[in-house]
């Protein structure tokens, strides 16, 4: 039988869960041992442990309804839930102290009862003080659980958006590759060149594929990117003919180096765009990487147009 999936919101719920019980159990634990270690400067019978055991006992028991009422008034405002919180804390310090008294006197004083009914709430105005500041720490707690959250779905709406800008630029094919393209495979039918439009056609379907099927969030291996240039080059080889030559040196240590999907088609693009369609004769585009120190240098070189005027420099350079 399969196990049903459980949401985010149900996993940050339980995770919530987790964290009170473990802060609940260890904060009860941490009264009895500081009432344990101060009863040791006074000479209190072995039985005086037992006694903080069940007074921790109750603390622990008496102030777990109070998560769920702070639950119940967490969105009234603020002066009230402080109002509530002082009024609630009060009369749980009260019920505390009754409880604890009463073990005290029944265990320790051998059933000891007072004479007043107003001895019951002795130490009430300390266990106040303790009730007040579980209540603080709660409230303190969840605020900054509340700002961890905004801001994890701050980072989270950021990065969706940018994930979405890396689809939408992936998906926005440059239009002039694709009209150009299909006007170069109609050009191929018209000369009834069939098998190297329907050759043509293949590329660009794979070419196509592969950058819908590749997430542009995803990383690949360089060698598999380099697969994927090689598909557009061929297409536009075919634009070209002869006029277009690739150079591809990769070295071993780079080949499966992880790069973004489709990292170099928009600098072959530019240099295709800009430079090899302005060359008089072949246009050559080199493609070279190597490690640097751990760390991947990939460069595309074009033969194109020197903006510059320095004669010593052949190539125009884009690198990553």
């Amino acid at each position: 039988m399969n196990k049903p999936i459980k949401t985010q919101w149900q996993l940050l719920m339980d995770n919530r869960n987790r964290f009170f019980w473990l802060l609940q159990a260890g904060g009860w634990i941490g009264y009895a041992l500081v009432n344990y270690i101060g009863s040791l400067m006074h000479e209190m019978r072995d039985i005086y442990t037992l006694i903080i055991i069940l007074g921790a006992y109750a603390g622990f028991l008496i102030t777990i309804p109070l998560r769920y009422l702070y639950r119940r008034i967490w969105e009234l405002p603020p002066p009230l839930m402080v109002l509530i919180a002082i009024g609630v804390s009060y009369i749980t310090a009260v019920v505390w102290a009754i409880v604890d008294n009463a073990t005290y006197w029944e265990i320790y004083k051998f059933g000891f009862r007072p004479d007043s009914p107003f001895f019951y709430l002795k130490n009430s105005l300390a266990k106040f003080y303790i009730v007040l500041s579980w209540s603080g720490l709660y409230f303190g707690i969840k605020y900054y659980q509340m700002l961890q959250e905004e801001k994890q779905k701050a980072l989270l709406a950021s990065s969706m958006a940018h994930q979405a800008q890396l689809k939408m630029l992936r998906y926005q094919l440059n239009p002039h590759f694709l009209f150009n393209t299909l006007n170069a495979i109609s050009t191929l039918i018209l000369l009834k060149d069939n098998e190297k439009a329907n050759l043509m056609v293949n590329k660009l379907s794979r070419f196509l594929r592969f950058s819908l099927d590749n997430e542009p969030i995803k990383k690949v291996t360089l060698e598999k990117e380099i697969d994927a240039l090689l598909l557009y080059l061929d297409i536009e080889k075919v634009r070209f003919d002869e006029q277009l030559e690739i150079d591809i040196h990769l070295s071993d240590e780079t080949k499966h180096a992880l790069v973004p999907s489709l990292i170099c088609q928009p600098l072959i693009e530019n240099s295709i765009k800009y430079a090899i369609s302005n060359v008089e004769g072949v246009g050559l585009i080199k493609v070279r990487s190597w490690a640097d120190n751990g760390n991947l240098i990939l460069e595309v070189c074009d033969n194109g147009p020197e903006i510059q005027t320095d004669p010593e420099k052949l190539f125009r350079k884009d690198g990553v």
